[in-house]
């Protein structure tokens, strides 16, 4: 019977993050590598108990049986498996046809090898992919304030610039997932007349967010909120991908085109 799939992965549109082989194992514990136990891990692995096909393990590397998953680095030092960046898992047993290691949660993960064709095949058609989160999203706000017409434009824009934000799944397993960032536009125009222009990077937000969440969040949105007479106000939102965490900063553009910004909440 064919065997259904769950995504290894915790969050929807989530990838993990391909590692080189070298430098992951520079950091991926110390000491000798055991060469048998990485030998024992080659195949393709299921949970023991609901047949859900886990991953794969090929030469030094992992696959997952999903399209927004890429290939990790792994490998054996003692009696630790490590995977990725340096996550290391106890291993409680290890054979040719089983292997139990305990997650980052604390719980034992059994897994049995698995030679089913039609598993191969889910790994042979399996062609991962970064994605964003956010499509090109264009606002155009028509602003009446004190007797004048004004125009707030912003332009949401994905970029090619990666965001790495670690998880821990189902399994208790630390994954990778990697996100496109966002470069966002603002104008704003009295008439033909450009009051202010301007691209915001989420590099700008860092006396303002801690850096261990930026560097894992992306410059989420910006939303125009009101006009009083300090200006134009609009609020920039750094959110952690798959998670409601989020900062949101305020902007304040006067009507001489200054710049102000503050946090407002996080």
């Amino acid at each position: 019977m064919r065997k259904q799939l769950i995504l290894l992965v915790l969050f929807p549109l989530a990838v993990v993050l391909t590692e080189g082989c070298g430098q992951a194992g520079e950091r991926a514990g110390m000491g000798e590598e055991s060469r048998r136990a990485k030998q024992l891990l080659q195949g393709m692995w299921s949970d023991a108990e609901t047949e859900t096909l886990m991953f794969k393990m090929e030469g030094d590397s992992v696959f997952y049986p999903d399209s927004t998953s890429m290939p990790a680095y792994f490998k054996v030092v003692g009696d630790t498996l490590y995977i990725g960046k340096g996550a290391g898992y106890f291993i409680e047993k290890q054979s040719e046809h089983l292997l139990w290691f305990r997650g980052s949660n604390g719980e034992t993960v059994k897994l049995v090898k698995t030679t089913d064709q039609e598993d191969e095949l889910v790994f042979e058609q399996s062609k991962p992919q970064i994605q964003t989160l956010t499509e090109v999203l264009k606002r155009d706000t028509v602003v009446f304030y004190d007797g004048n017409r004004y125009h707030v434009y912003i332009a949401v824009n994905p970029t090619k610039y990666k965001v790495v934000r670690h998880t821990v799944n189902d399994d208790g397993m630390d994954v990778e997932n990697v996100y496109y960032d966002n470069i966002i536009h603002i104008s704003i125009f009295s008439g033909a007349d450009q009051l202010f222009s301007r691209d915001f990077r989420k590099p700008q937000y860092e006396r303002y967010v801690s850096g261990q969440f930026l560097s894992q969040s992306v410059l989420n949105d910006m939303q125009y909120d009101h006009t009083d007479a300090d200006g134009f106000h609009l609020n920039a939102s750094i959110c952690a991908p798959g998670d409601a965490s989020c900062y949101l900063v305020e902007h304040v553009v006067s009507f001489d085109g200054k710049l102000t910004t503050r946090l407002q909440e996080y």
